[in-house]
């Protein structure tokens, strides 16, 4: 377009100077003065439109570097403001992490707090003689000193085990278990060590060894966005023990947050033979916003008003327990301690107080089914999952000082246990 004026342009300038050569040779003029006469005015066309252009293409120009001037002024003001917003971003980060390095440095001094008194506790109960001074075999003095040696060096591993929705089988929460390693790596299960750690007063330090875990576990699935809850095992001894239960409700208090993942859980027995004192400190806990759930229940004529006031809000029944309860009356299914009941409404019934019922210890698909026929939400046991070990290295990051504990253990151990 640009080369088609210009052709035009050069065209009309043309002309201009043959019409002004024209006239001058009518004037009389000759040949050679009229083309000359055209010669000079086509080039004075020529350099007059050099000049408008050159003209304008300045006044262009002049333009668009003040359009840059006011764009470089812009984008420095911009810039000036960023570097503004990123210096106050980083000292509101600085600020942030002062602040939460400070709340872990507390928490962290809360735990030991409660891990010394956890281990002046037990330094009483271990020194306290034993009524009737039952005489302890060999073999079961070995297996005391291996389970003080596993609390020593802190050989008390972190199991977990899903509790999935049913039919989905989404994993909703987990139950915690603990286990005890001896110096070969050797795992001792529950059952195996708790017949001397009794009558020791041990279980106690097992159990709050477990609960600083569940919480930093919680802490830790808490920072990854994973909504998820963590059935925590607590005893009678934890609940009624002056010393830790006050400092332990306290660390809670300042810990709010985990009451929507932290779950208490009793033994069925263990909750017929709460006393007040050990009512009263579930009810400080309950008024926290912390939950509860019962396991091992073999015995399902609940008061389930009693589970309400407790916040009692979920029951474990093994698959085999409630299976074993089915009887047929009068054409339907029943329960045997609640006949006058359809075995499928006892999961509803529990829900009206707030209960949510767990089939625990689920072994094969044919009992999948038989809980869902009962209207079951949640199942437990090794065919949804196996209790499996947390890694080392999150275990370490979960393990309070215990140099209380293991300084207590090793006087004790080296005294060869009372007689």
């Amino acid at each position: 377009m640009r080369k088609a004026i210009l052709a035009l342009l050069g065209g009309a300038y043309l002309c201009f100077g043959l019409t002004l050569g024209a006239l001058a040779w009518r004037s009389g003029a000759g040949v050679a003065a009229a083309a000359s006469v055209a010669l000079g005015a086509f080039a004075v066309m020529l350099s007059l439109h050099s000049l408008i252009a050159r003209g304008i293409e300045g006044a262009a120009l002049k333009g668009e570097v003040s359009r840059l001037r006011e764009a470089h002024r812009l984008l420095a003001d911009d810039l000036e403001k960023t570097q503004g917003t990123l210096q106050n971003l980083g000292q509101t980060v600085q600020v942030e992490a002062a602040e939460r390095t400070e709340a872990l440095t507390s928490e962290v001094r809360m735990l030991e707090d409660l891990v010394a008194r956890m281990g002046e506790n037990m330094d009483t109960q271990l020194a306290a003689p034993k009524p009737g001074g039952t005489v302890v075999s060999r073999q079961s003095q070995a297996l005391l000193h291996t389970v003080r040696e596993a609390l020593a060096e802190n050989r008390v591993d972190l199991y977990l085990q899903p509790v999935v929705s049913l039919p989905q089988r989404r994993t909703v929460f987990y139950e915690s278990f603990s286990r005890l390693r001896d110096d070969t790596g050797r795992v001792l299960m529950p059952a195996e060590y708790l017949a001397v750690a009794e009558p020791e007063g041990l279980v106690p330090a097992i159990d709050n060894l477990l609960l600083f875990r569940c919480v930093q576990i919680v802490r830790r699935l808490a920072k990854t966005d994973r909504k998820i809850g963590i059935f925590c095992n607590i005893s009678l001894a934890s609940l009624s023990d002056e010393s830790f239960f006050p400092q332990f409700l306290d660390f809670l208090d300042q810990n709010r947050d985990l009451a929507g993942s932290l779950i208490f859980e009793l033994g069925q027995p263990a909750f017929k033979e709460r006393g007040a004192v050990e009512a009263r400190n579930m009810a400080k806990l309950a008024d926290l916003g912390f939950r509860f759930s019962l396991d091992k229940v073999t015995d399902l004529d609940l008061d389930f008003a009693d589970l309400g006031r407790t916040d009692v809000k979920f029951v474990k029944i093994a698959a085999g327990v409630l299976l074993e309860q089915l009887l047929e009356v009068e054409g339907r299914m029943a329960l045997k301690s609640m006949r006058d009941l359809q075995a499928a409404d006892f999961a509803a019934l529990t829900r009206r107080y707030g209960v949510e019922v767990i089939a625990e210890k689920v072994e094969a698909e044919r009992q999948v089914i038989d809980v869902l026929e009962l209207d079951i939400a949640y199942g437990q046991g090794h065919l949804f999952g196996e209790p499996r070990a947390i890694r080392e290295a999150v275990l370490a990051e979960a393990d309070p000082p215990a140099e209380f504990m293991r300084s207590t253990l090793r006087r004790q151990a080296a005294g060869g246990g009372r007689r």
